[in-house]
């Protein structure tokens, strides 16, 4: 039986961004409802012939993440910049990233990803809303820690 606990509140996020950043950033004051999330991902397809084979390859595809952060997050400035940057230069900029999660023992290292679309500005009502950054990864490694 596994002694494992599933708390997120003691992961954590490290990004890179070349040539934009010299240090890798710390991602903090994430969204308390949904931190993360992320798209399933597709490894293969099939096609059923008409004679009742069932044909199937590898089929490679992207990661699609969101990552969802409190409007007062310092986290944002780092988003900012990259949006502003990105507009500015435009180009794209290469993020590599690692999510750590001691709670499960594991962590996922994310390779060559980039910003697809983020929240220019928050939602404001009673209180002012999250936002979410929408990241496009080539691939993702999990590993044990």
């Amino acid at each position: 039986m596994s002694e494992r606990q599933i708390t997120s509140a003691d992961a954590t996020f490290t990004l890179t961004v070349q040539t934009l950043f010299n240090a890798p950033i710390i991602l903090e004051n994430w969204s308390a409802n949904r931190a993360w999330e992320a798209q399933a991902l597709k490894l293969s397809d099939t096609r059923l012939s008409i004679d009742g084979k069932l044909n199937k390859g590898f089929v490679p595809s992207a990661y699609d993440m969101t990552l969802t952060f409190q409007p007062n997050s310092n986290t944002w400035d780092v988003f900012d910049a990259i949006q502003v940057a990105s507009r500015q230069a435009r180009t794209v900029y290469t993020l590599n990233g690692e999510l750590t999660l001691p709670s499960l023992e594991r962590k996922y290292t994310f390779v060559s990803g980039c910003v697809l679309d983020v929240a220019a500005t928050p939602n404001g009502g009673e209180l002012i809303e999250e936002r979410a950054v929408h990241i496009r990864w080539e691939n993702v490694l999990p590993a044990g820690i």
